[in-house]
C-alpha cells in the first residue's frame, strides 16, 4: 500500500514528476474529496511542488487533517466534487497554476495504469478484474494495461448505488451530471465522470454493477474479520459485489479485487462495521410488548440468553401504549452468530409473545 494510503499516488506522482520547470514552481491545484489531493499533497512536499486542495465539505475530517499535515493548502468548499472542481478550475485560472484533475489527466490514467501491469504480472491466469470506478480513471488505466496485455480478461466496473455516474454515462453515450447522495464509498462519490477517462474505458469495460451501502458495509466488515485489512468504502466495492451475488459468472474463476484504499475516518468506520453485522444478520432490533408486573422483562432476557442471544441495548416504552395499562413495550438490539440464529430468536419470540416487531421495520 502506498504511503497515504491509496493507489491515488501512482498518478499523483508521475504528473508530479512531469511538470515542466515553470509548473513546478507556480504549483498545482486539484478538486478532490481526499485521495487525490492527500496523494498530491504528500509526493508535492517529497518533490517541492506547492499543492492546492479544493475539498467538498463531504470529505471524512481525517483526509482534510492529512492533506494539511502533508503541507498542502486546503481550502473545504463545495456540496460535492463537481462544486469543488469548478472552483479549483477558476483558481487555477487566476493564479497560473495548473489543474490536475484526479480521473481524467492522461498522466493520472497512465500512472493508474500500472496497477494493470503488475496484475497481469502477477496473475498472468487471469479470468476477470473487479475494479471500483468513480471518475473512471482507475479503470481506464487499468483495463487499458491489462486487456494490452491479456484481451481475454473481464473487466467488470463496481460503483456505488448512491452515485452511479458511469452507468449514466453509457445510458447517455456520454459523460453526464449524477445526482448523488452520501455514500460509504466517498472516493467514488464523482457525479460526472472524467472524458478522456470515459472514451478510454468504454470499449474496454464488459459489465458495469452497481453496489448498495448495505453490501459495502458487509465487504469492510468481511476484509477486517477474514483479511484483517482496513479498506474504506470505495475500496471494498468489488467485494461488495461478490457478496451481493451479482457475479455469479465468476464463481470458479480467477478473480482480482483490488483493494486500493485504506483510509477511512474511525467514526465512520465503526458506524460501517455495525452495519455490516446488521446486514450479516449478527445484529438484530425487536420491539416486543410484555407484561409490565414484576419478573415480566427478567422473563423476555432469560428466553433471549437461553439460545445464546446477547442483549446489547434496551428501552422501555409505556406512555404511548393502547393496550393493557399492565403490559410494556421493549425495544431491544441483541448480537447473535449469523441469520439463522436471528430466526431462531425470531421464531421464540413469536411463539411467546402476541405482539412483536422483529427487524429493520421494528420500530
Amino acid at each position: 500500500m502506498q504511503y497515504s494510503g491509496s493507489f491515488k499516488e501512482r498518478g499523483a506522482r508521475y504528473t508530479l514528476m512531469m511538470l515542466n520547470k515553470e509548473q513546478k514552481q507556480k504549483g498545482v491545484v486539484a478538486a478532490s474529496a481526499g485521495n487525490h489531493a492527500l496523494a498530491l499533497a504528500y509526493h508535492g512536499s517529497s518533490l517541492q511542488v506547492p499543492v492546492t486542495v479544493v475539498m467538498p465539505i463531504i470529505a471524512p475530517m481525517m483526509k482534510i487533517q492529512l492533506c494539511k499535515q502533508y503541507g498542502a493548502t486546503v481550502v473545504v468548499e463545495g456540496d460535492d466534487l463537481g462544486e469543488a472542481k469548478k472552483l479549483a478550475m477558476r483558481m487555477a485560472k487566476e493564479k497560473g497554476m495548473l489543474y490536475v484533475n484526479g480521473y481524467d489527466h492522461p498522466h493520472i490514467l497512465a500512472g493508474q495504469g500500472t496497477i494493470g501491469l503488475e496484475i497481469a504480472e502477477q496473475v498472468p491466469d487471469l479470468d476477470a478484474v473487479l475494479v471500483p470506478v468513480g471518475g473512471a480513471g482507475l479503470i481506464a488505466g487499468l483495463a487499458l494495461a491489462v486487456k494490452a496485455m491479456n484481451p481475454n480478461v473481464k473487466i467488470y466496473g463496481v460503483e456505488p448505488e448512491r452515485c452511479a455516474s458511469f452507468k449514466a454515462a453509457i445510458e447517455a453515450g456520454k459523460p453526464v451530471y449524477t445526482k448523488m447522495s452520501s455514500t460509504l464509498a466517498d472516493g467514488l462519490a464523482v457525479p460526472t465522470v472524467g472524458v478522456n477517462a470515459f472514451v478510454t474505458a468504454l470499449p474496454l469495460v464488459d459489465k458495469v454493477l452497481t453496489v448498495s451501502e448495505e453490501y459495502i458495509a458487509l465487504a469492510i466488515l468481511r476484509l477486517i474479520e477474514l483479511e484483517k485489512a482496513v479498506v474504506e468504502g470505495a475500496g471494498a466495492v468489488g467485494l461488495a459485489a461478490i457478496l451481493s451475488n451479482q457475479v455469479p459468472e465468476l464463481k470458479g474463476k480467477k478473480v482480482v479485487i483490488p483493494l486500493c484504499g485504506g483510509n477511512i475516518d474511525t467514526t465512520v468506520l465503526g458506524r460501517c462495521i455495525e452495519r455490516g453485522l446488521a446486514a450479516d444478520g449478527r445484529l438484530c432490533r425487536f420491539v416486543v410488548t410484555v407484561s409490565d408486573r414484576p419478573g415480566g422483562i427478567a422473563e423476555l432476557t432469560k428466553r433471549i440468553s437461553s439460545i445464546g442471544v446477547s442483549l446489547k441495548d434496551i428501552f422501555h416504552e409505556r406512555a404511548w401504549l393502547k393496550t393493557d395499562v399492565f403490559q410494556v413495550q421493549v425495544k431491544c438490539v441483541v448480537e447473535t452468530r449469523d441469520e439463522e440464529h436471528s430466526k431462531e430468536l425470531e421464531n421464540l419470540l413469536k411463539t411467546n409473545y402476541q405482539i412483536i416487531s422483529f427487524g429493520a421495520n421494528a420500530v
